[in-house]
């Protein structure tokens, strides 16, 4: 159940920052600000989410002993956000289409991550008490 859980929640903090990253028309076109502040404020939500979920997931880790399985079964929770999110907020305005590289960006994040997850685990593990 524990290791279910930490894949969810790695599986949320790659989520978010990616439909930030891809929904900056659509956000900028919902709330009237202009594009160049929504990407300011993603910018600063991502960050923030980075840090304050690795420290989050690290004591996790740590406290619940999980093991390198997280590596990989974040992914199955990760798709699972990612269908439901387009069958509840469809893209119904062509203007709110992300670019191209938006795409590529956010697949090298999905490729580089379960690394990520493998070195934030090893330092949990090492550093148990």
């Amino acid at each position: 159940m524990k290791l279910n859980m930490l894949s969810a929640l790695y599986a949320i903090m790659i989520f978010v920052p990616l439909e930030l990253m891809l929904n900056v028309y659509r956000i900028a076109r919902i709330t009237h600000l202009e594009v160049g502040t929504v990407n300011v404020l993603t910018g600063i939500i991502i960050i923030a989410d980075v840090i304050c979920g690795s420290i989050l997931l690290y004591y996790l880790t740590k406290k619940w002993q999980t093991n390198y399985w997280t590596a990989l079964l974040w992914f199955p929770y990760f798709v699972l956000f990612i269908y439901f999110f387009a069958k509840l907020f469809p893209i119904t305005d062509g203007g709110d289409s992300p670019n191209p590289v938006t795409g590529l960006l956010g697949l090298g994040g999905v490729i580089v991550y379960p690394f990520y997850i493998l070195v934030l685990t090893g330092f949990a593990r090492g550093n148990r008490d």
